[in-house]
């Protein structure tokens, strides 16, 4: 059982997660006829940009990407699937490839973790199905003029999530992430659709979430603090809770030490290569986020570990050699209070 594969795996190691697939695309400055393809390229859309839809256009580039994390130690790939949802290419014109994009997104990761483990017989490498947060929210309005407007719904929502769990399932992933959530409500229709996969095909995979703490109030951009965030969502039983994305190391420090506070899951976390300077660029040297991943395995503060925006293979090498000697963090034992959570938490012992 895959779960039980990750959770022994945890106990013995700081488990790494791979860095930022966006990053990497965008250092190769594609031009439109890379995203295009052959079975794009009469398309009157401009399709420069969308990364996702490399997984039928350039699988190639993709699977090179997955392949360089993996030598350089991650444990987990995610698919390059972040925006994969029909919601969110819908901008794109190409909301009705939604099951495929996750499908080969899956596949294209899956045979990099097949490929690679026919050279290293001894490794344990696993494939995240990723689901972004769309390019829209549930809970607030986006025209200041008219708050009881919203451009997405619940239902929708998760219709939407449940074929991207159906692509990336049937595609050969083995855990399901949600990340860079700033909307709980968001996140809801995707565990939702997720549940209701699950009931449908009697198949249970093994779930990671990860938030986006929107600045150094604390709060999602939907206002929740973090400990309100994981009453919302702890029912849904994941294997791990994390932070990721919108900070560097630095600023997500005391979030991940006030998510260790309460947190029973294994947790994860992948910040930014820092804050975007001037020019949008990240400034965070793998080396500079070696020794804050150092410092927190050293004060037992992480299970995984992995990077976000601005990153690249070299930063999970250098936080690999970093992190070989140290333990993981020990488990908390399971919080049988009561939880209730509005913008902030209510909790009864």
């Amino acid at each position: 059982m895959i779960k039980h594969k990750i959770t022994e795996l945890a106990k013995k190691k700081i488990i790494l997660l791979d860095g930022a697939m966006g990053t990497l695309i965008q250092n190769m400055s594609l031009d439109e006829g890379k995203f295009k393809g052959e079975r794009f390229k009469n398309s009157k859309i401009s399709l420069k940009g969308n990364y996702d839809i490399l997984n039928l256009t350039n699988p190639k580039i993709i699977y090179e990407i997955h392949k360089e994390y993996l030598e350089s130690g991650a444990d987990i790939i995610k698919t390059n699937t972040f925006n994969s949802t029909a919601t969110s290419q819908t901008d794109y014109d190409c909301g009705s490839l939604n099951y495929e994009l996750n499908f080969e997104g899956a596949k294209i990761a899956k045979k990099a973790v097949l490929d690679f483990k026919k050279k290293d017989k001894i490794s344990t490498k696993f494939v995240a199905g990723v689901v972004g947060p769309t390019n829209r929210t549930c809970s607030m309005s986006p025209d200041v003029n008219r708050p009881d407007f919203r451009n997405i719904n619940f239902d929708d929502l998760q219709q939407d999530y449940y074929l991207s769990y159906k692509g990336l399932i049937e595609g050969g992933v083995d855990i399901i992430l949600i990340e860079t959530i700033f909307d709980t409500l968001n996140a809801k229709a995707a565990l939702y659709a997720k549940f209701k996969l699950e009931q449908k095909t009697k198949v249970k995979i093994p779930l990671m979430v990860s938030v986006t703490i929107a600045d150094l109030s604390g709060r999602t951009l939907s206002g929740q603090t973090l400990e309100a965030f994981y009453n919302s969502i702890i029912h849904s039983n994941p294997l791990s809770i994390g932070i990721n994305c919108a900070l560097g190391p630095k600023e997500i420090e005391p979030h991940l030490k006030e998510l260790n506070r309460f947190c029973t899951p294994l947790i994860s976390i992948h910040p930014n290569a820092g804050l975007p300077n001037a020019f949008g660029d990240y400034d965070e040297s793998p080396d500079s986020m070696a020794n804050y991943a150092r410092d927190w395995a050293k004060n037992g503060l992480i299970n995984i570990i992995g990077s976000c925006c601005g990153t690249r293979p070299e930063h999970i090498k250098v936080m690999r050699d970093a992190l070989k000697n140290f333990r993981p963090r020990k488990i908390r034992e399971i919080d049988s209070g009561f939880r209730l959570s509005g913008l902030s938490p209510f909790n009864m012992s």
